[in-house]
């Protein structure tokens, strides 16, 4: 296959992209031309909020091309729209190697040891020496393949919630996944003895990818959209999701921890700790339990 590739300032990238869309490309993508020089600088800025601008200084938009499509050909329609004015250095065409996306894409998911208790293991790597050896020591071992939930195992979020519910968590105890994602906290803690479990998103791809996983852990997970969710309190309750969205839902996380039992916060940066144990302290007292790489995970205890 071919990819063509145009350099162009900021301002043109996104109309370009849409143009060569309606053009017929298979796919686009908006590279920073600058990258690893002096000239580079970061585009995005707190997971959640929108950038200023949606392009870099200099760009490079990479098109997929389709084998009927000629490049030449696409380069003259964009001169006749007047989409974009172009020299001959200003594009140029190159080869795509044909490879196994499918295995070159599993090959970068590997098994992801979660502290002394838990394996995370995508599906294509069940039969490996690492995860037979959790197996036989009785290591919790969670089945999961990265798909279009959040919830991979790798991110630190994911990681201290974890690490939370390893440690803490207690047999038959009742809990609430609120962002369920993928539904690998859910999971995790319904391998590690919990009780009733019920994982919620706003997202319905997560619903079902929550569903699907949890069928093949072999646990019981009760995943639903947030206006499904019945009444009633939970003995844990965790949500690893973001500040903002944290805050909003402060009210609602804290009246469904049952008297004695504990709220898990995640997503949070460990600059954000005072804005968040205020925006909880009408509820409930937040404290730093860890941090990891400049994330934070907040627990509250409910007083009996």
């Amino acid at each position: 296959m071919r990819e063509i590739v145009f350099l162009c300032a900021e301002q043109e990238a996104e109309h370009l992209s849409d143009v060569l869309l309606d053009l017929g490309v298979l796919s686009v993508s908006v590279e920073d031309a600058n990258e690893n020089t002096d000239q580079e600088r970061p585009l995005y800025g707190e997971p959640g909020l929108e950038p200023e601008v949606f392009a870099w200084d200099k760009n490079r938009v990479v098109a997929l091309l389709p084998e009927h499509l000629n490049a030449t050909d696409l380069v003259q329609e964009l001169h006749d729209q007047k989409v974009i004015a172009l020299t001959d250095n200003d594009w140029f065409v190159r080869e795509v190697p044909d490879n196994d996306w499918v295995r070159l894409t599993q090959s970068q998911f590997g098994p992801i040891e979660v502290g002394d208790k838990i394996l995370i293991v995508p599906s294509w790597h069940l039969e490996d020496e690492l995860a037979q050896q959790a197996i036989a020591q009785d290591k919790v071992c969670i089945q999961l393949d990265p798909g279009l939930a959040f919830g991979t195992g790798s991110h630190p979020t994911t990681h201290l919630c974890l690490e939370w519910l390893a440690e803490h968590l207690q047999p038959e105890q009742t809990v609430l996944d609120y962002g369920c994602g993928s539904g690998i906290l859910a999971i995790a803690a319904q391998k590690l003895g919990a009780g009733h479990t019920d994982g919620v998103d706003v997202d319905e791809q997560a619903v079902i990818s929550t569903r699907s996983n949890a069928e093949n852990n072999q646990v019981q997970v009760n995943a639903l959209l947030p206006d499904q969710l019945s009444d009633g309190q939970y003995e844990v309750v965790v949500a690893n999701i973001l500040s903002n969205p944290l805050k909003m839902l402060a009210p609602m996380l804290c009246s469904r921890v049952k008297p004695g039992g504990h709220l898990v916060l995640a997503g949070i940066f460990d600059w954000q700790i005072a804005e968040m144990r205020e925006a909880y302290a009408e509820y409930l007292e937040l404290q730093p339990w860890r941090d990891r790489d400049g994330w934070i995970c907040l627990v509250a205890h409910k007083a009996n």
